[in-house]
C-alpha cells in the first residue's frame, strides 16, 4: 500500500447534494466544499469530482475554464466521505492497482448502499485510474481506519478493525494475515485506546494518529483539562504509542498535535475536530482548522516541521465537521 505522500495524481471528492445528510445545511455546505476544491486546484492537485446531477451544470459553469478538475455525474452515491468508500491504491511490478473494499456505513450506521458502489461504477465508466481496478469488496475495510508508510508498517485501531459490524469482529492476528495478503504489510500496528466524541467511526486512525516519513508519528495530545472526558483515554493512547517500534525495533519519533477547543453543534453535542484529519500529497498538505487562531497555527507548524519541503495550507473546516468528519475524511487520493 502506497504512503499518501507518494506522488498522487488526482483527488477524489464528492459534492453534497439535496440527496445526501447535508440537506439541512445545503448552502453551508456546498460554500464548504468549493473553498476546499478551490484550496487543492489554487495548489496545483487534479480533482475528480462525484456530483449529482441537480449540481452537475452549475459546477461546469463555475470550473468550465479549469483543466484540472474532472466532473462526474454518472456516479450515485450516499455521502461525501470519500476517504472511507474510495479505492486504495496498491503499488505492483508494473504499475499500481485500485483496491475497492467495502462499504457498510461505517458498521451499519448509516446507508451506504450507492457509496460501496462507486469504485466498480468508476471502474465499469471506464475512468482512470480505474483501468487497474481491483474487487476486494468482501473484505469491509475503510481508508480512514489504516495508515501506513508505504513500506509496508500499517497503523490502525483496535476498536474499529476488530468491530463485528464491519467484518464479524476477527481478531487482530487474522486480521494481520488479511492485512499482509491484501496490502502487503509485514509490519502491523494496533492502537487500543483514543477516541472523539461525535466521530461515527469507532475510531478511525485519521483522527487520532497519522505516519509520516523519517519512522514520524504525529497524534493528538491529551486536552489540558483531566475532566475532560477524552483526557484519559488520549493519555492512554500516547503511553502505547511510545511502545510502538518500527521493523527495526527502534521507537518511533512522536509529534504531539494540539488539542482543538470543545466545538458543539445546535443540539449540544461535541463535534470531532482534529488536526490529525490532514492531507497530504507529493508536494502540498492541507491542515483543517477551526477558527481557533492559536491552536490552529499550532498545527500548522507543527505539521510543517514534520513535512518541511511542504507548502502547507489551512482550509476552515467548521462546516465539515457538522456533519462529523473533517477535511481528509472528504478526500481520497488516487494514482494511475
Amino acid at each position: 500500500m502506497l504512503a499518501e505522500w507518494e506522488n498522487p495524481q488526482c483527488i477524489l471528492l464528492a459534492f453534497p447534494s439535496l440527496d445526501t445528510d447535508w440537506a439541512p445545511i445545503i448552502a453551508e455546505a456546498q460554500s464548504q466544499f468549493l473553498l476546499l476544491i478551490n484550496s487543492l486546484l489554487a495548489a496545483g492537485e487534479n480533482v475528480l469530482l462525484l456530483a449529482h446531477q441537480a449540481d452537475y451544470e452549475l459546477l461546469k459553469q463555475i470550473y468550465s475554464e479549469h483543466p484540472n478538475i474532472q466532473i462526474i455525474k454518472e456516479i450515485p452515491f450516499n455521502d461525501t466521505w470519500t476517504r472511507d468508500y474510495g479505492s486504495i491504491t496498491l503499488a505492483t511490478g508494473d504499475g499500481f492497482q485500485e483496491l475497492d473494499f467495502g462499504f457498510n456505513g461505517w458498521g451499519l450506521k448509516f446507508a451506504a448502499d450507492n457509496d460501496n458502489l462507486v469504485n466498480l461504477r468508476l471502474a465499469e465508466a471506464g475512468l482512470r485510474p480505474f483501468n487497474t481496478y481491483s474487487n476486494h469488496r468482501d473484505l469491509t475495510l475503510e481508508g480512514g481506519s489504516i495508515e501506513t508508510d508505504g513500506a509496508g508498517t500499517i497503523l490502525t485501531t483496535s476498536t474499529c478493525l476488530c468491530s463485528p459490524n464491519r467484518n464479524g469482529g476477527k481478531d487482530k492476528p487474522e486480521l494481520e494475515r488479511i492485512l499482509h495478503d491484501r496490502l502487503g504489510a509485514d509490519h502491523v500496528l494496533w492502537l487500543d485506546h483514543g477516541f472523539l466524541e461525535g466521530d461515527d467511526t469507532d475510531s478511525h486512525i485519521d483522527t487520532l494518529a497519522r505516519i509520516a516519513p523519517n519512522d514520524t508519528i504525529l497524534y493528538v495530545s491529551a486536552p489540558s483539562d483531566p475532566q475532560d472526558p477524552h483526557f484519559e483515554a488520549l493519555k492512554q493512547m500516547e503511553s502505547q504509542l511510545r511502545e510502538l517500534k518500527t521493523k527495526d525495533g527502534m521507537p518511533y519519533n512522536l509529534v504531539p498535535l494540539p488539542f482543538p477547543a470543545p466545538i458543539y453543534d445546535e443540539d449540544g453535542q461535541r463535534l470531532p475536530a482534529t488536526y490529525a484529519n490532514y492531507l497530504v500529497t507529493q508536494r502540498n498538505l492541507f491542515v483543517p482548522t477551526y477558527g481557533q487562531p492559536a491552536a490552529d497555527l499550532q498545527a500548522l507548524e507543527t505539521i510543517g516541521k514534520v513535512f518541511p519541503n511542504h507548502i502547507i495550507q489551512g482550509v476552515d473546516c467548521r462546516v465539515l465537521i457538522k456533519q462529523h468528519g473533517s477535511l481528509h475524511c472528504s478526500t481520497m487520493q488516487l494514482y494511475c
